[in-house]
């Protein structure tokens, strides 16, 4: 609490207005540390800037923020909710609220237009949140940090010993898919403790074109040889509060590469490391930098190369309890992430090339200290041929 008002005096703003109903702001659950709330009605809770913070529950879930501190008003009718907020927002003149103008950042806007009104309906300016919620929500302990490294150790033997068995399928001639890989993997998943909000990405051929491609057990292509084979794998540990880990690589099931395989993957790999390279060396001088020009160092070589329209996503993600997080998006393309990269959080690299033969992703993680930025586990610089 001390620490969110320091924060908000800092930015000169008087209070940060949360607000859920139905469970629709996963993000003020976990700032506030909220567990086990019904959540069928309204709630508010306003942390001023200074003093004492105030809650505004219905009374039939009356006990719905106890577990918090602050002085506890009620309503039930219309007429007592529009009056409970008056007295919530009190004399503030200007409040945060899981809002982006425009949607500009629509990863934290969390609260509907019509909330919005309420609220501007008393005179106070709503302002977006979004640099609050990667300070409380996006930064990092080191026990998250070590589950990090921990999942990542398990998610890269897992990664290798997929290629190997996609591999030893294809040489022993057996018929397999890409949701039997899948289906593989997780199993590995399970015997290594790893769990993830969905199984991972398999794909051969032009799904290896569709960045967010799902392998169904029907329609999922045949994994041959001579494919392919593109992996896009997280999963964190099942220690309570563990973060993600998120790689993707790509291998060849034959003897050698393919020329256009591997000329892309240059590409991409060389874009991978101007946005890794644009970080490092921006933290290492003491400069801030922004989200959108990571995505910008990376997109640029990808442009000068000759496939800017082949590149259809952002270049990395925030990486935290979510596998996409609520700290700042390396993106200069679906929007313009202008959040700083503050220390203590991760994010993915993960430029691309889509043709319609094929693409290549390649995907690391990036953490960020007080001064420096490191890529948290192995970096692919190849495709590798999987089969002799």
């Amino acid at each position: 609490m001390e620490a969110i008002q320091s924060a908000l005096r800092r930015q000169k703003i008087d209070g940060w207005l949360f607000y859920d109903i139905l469970h629709r702001d996963p993000i003020a659950y976990r700032v506030l540390g909220l567990d086990h709330v019904l959540g069928k009605r309204r709630w508010f809770y306003l942390i001023p800037a200074n003093g004492t913070p105030r809650k505004l529950v219905h009374r039939i879930e009356s006990a719905t923020l106890d577990s918090l501190p602050g002085d506890k008003m009620l309503y039930a009718a219309a007429e007592e909710l529009e009056k409970g907020l008056k007295k919530l927002v009190g004399r503030a003149k200007k409040v945060a609220m899981q809002y982006s103008p425009k949607n500009s950042i629509p990863y934290v806007s969390m609260v509907d237009a019509g909330t919005v009104e309420l609220i501007r309906g008393q005179g106070c300016k709503v302002v977006s949140s979004a640099d609050l919620v990667q300070e409380f929500e996006a930064v990092w302990s080191a026990g998250q940090l070590e589950s990090h490294r921990a999942a990542g150790r398990a998610i890269d033997a897992i990664t290798q010993a997929t290629f190997k068995e996609a591999a030893r399928r294809v040489s022993g001639g057996e018929s397999f898919t890409e949701f039997d890989l899948q289906q593989w993997i997780g199993a590995q998943f399970r015997e290594m403790g790893i769990v993830s909000d969905s199984l991972p990405i398999v794909a051969v051929g032009p799904h290896s074109g569709d960045p967010h491609y799902e392998p169904r057990e029907h329609g999922s292509s045949p994994v041959r040889r001579g494919d392919l084979l593109l992996l896009d794998i997280w999963g964190k540990t099942q220690t309570p509060g563990s973060v993600y880990y998120d790689i993707t690589w790509v291998g060849y099931l034959g003897a050698k590469v393919p020329e256009k395989c591997a000329k892309i993957f240059s590409i991409v790999r060389d874009a991978r490391r101007a946005a890794c390279d644009f970080v490092k060396s921006a933290l290492q001088a003491g400069r801030t930098i922004e989200g959108w020009q990571v995505d910008r160092a990376a997109r640029e070589v990808i442009r000068k190369a000759g496939y800017a329209k082949y590149f259809v996503h952002r270049t990395g993600h925030n990486i935290g309890q979510e596998v996409h997080g609520a700290g700042a998006n390396m993106d200069s393309l679906e929007t313009r992430d202008t959040r700083q990269l503050i220390p203590r959080t991760c994010f993915s690299v993960e430029p691309g090339i889509y043709l319609p033969d094929f693409g290549i992703r390649s995907e690391v993680n990036v953490y960020v200290s007080d001064r420096a930025a490191e890529v948290t586990g192995p970096e692919q610089n190849e495709i590798p041929a999987l089969l002799a």
